[in-house]
This record gives C-alpha cells, sequence and structure tokens, in this order.
C-alpha cells in the first residue's frame, strides 16, 4: 500500500474537496444536483464556518477527505469519501482511525448518516464499529419545490 498522510483543510482545499463531493454525491445516490461551482461556494463557506476537513494524499494525489462540525457532546462527520480506485485497500478504516486518535481524541461521539440505498457504505461504517442510532423518515409534497441537501 502506498504511504498515505492527512492534512488538515484550508479554503484552498475546497475546489478539490468540492470536486470529490459531486463524486460522492453521485456513488452514494443523493438527490443534490448542485453543480461543481455550486459545491466549491459551499465548501468554502463551511470550512470558513463551523466545518472542518481532513483530506487524505498518498504519494501522488488526494484520495480522499472527510467533512466534519464539532457539536458539544459529539463529532458530526457529514461527508467522507475515498476514491474508487483506493477503497477495499484500508485506507477508509485507516483513515478514521487516525482521525479519531489525532483529531476526534476529546469527542466521546461520532455521528453520521448514511442514505438507505447506499448499502456498501452502511456495510463499511458498521464493519468498523458503527451502529445503527435512529432513522430518519420524509415525504414529499406534491407541488412544492425541493432544495438541495
Amino acid at each position: 500500500m502506498a504511504e498515505i498522510e492527512f492534512h488538515l483543510a484550508t479554503i484552498n482545499d475546497a475546489e478539490l474537496i468540492a470536486e470529490m463531493n459531486e463524486k460522492l454525491i453521485r456513488d452514494e445516490g443523493h438527490r443534490n444536483a448542485m453543480s461543481l461551482p455550486e459545491l466549491t461556494d459551499r465548501m468554502r463557506i463551511w470550512l470558513r464556518g463551523e466545518y472542518e476537513a481532513i483530506v487524505i494524499d498518498d504519494e501522488q494525489s488526494s484520495i480522499g477527505y472527510a467533512l466534519f462540525r464539532r457539536e458539544p457532546d459529539y463529532i458530526y462527520l457529514r461527508q467522507f469519501f475515498v476514491i474508487p480506485e483506493q477503497r477495499r485497500n484500508g485506507i477508509g478504516r485507516m483513515a478514521i482511525a487516525w482521525m479519531r486518535e489525532n483529531v476526534w481524541a476529546d469527542a466521546t461521539r461520532i455521528r453520521l448518516e448514511v442514505l438507505v440505498g447506499n448499502s456498501t457504505g452502511l456495510a463499511f461504517w458498521r464493519a468498523i464499529g458503527f451502529s445503527d442510532y435512529c432513522i430518519t423518515l420524509e415525504a414529499e409534497q406534491r407541488g412544492v419545490p425541493t432544495t438541495n441537501g
């Protein structure tokens, strides 16, 4: 396995993270229809505000990221992505373990959400020790415009 490194994202990483976020949206089947420029703008706002991100790098390029927010009682992991070519090599597991030890060491809990159709993602999170906590249900109103999440 290539040497893996992690770095705290800065505002200069917003476009890179947004590009990976666009791939994450497709991979997990999310209905977010934001364009890459919109995702980049949103990422800049998040990184200037309440969110932090860790970028995962190998010897040649950036291969993933984690976007999270610190809450009083837990870490809210909003997005986590490893490029498809690097999946199933232990990188995701290694990244979460590294963040638990080096970034989230003072947190008592980590929370995240997985779309119900993302069976691969759900299996990954369960395999590394996460368990079901709640299920969010929704119903769309007919004739009411939806917004991007």
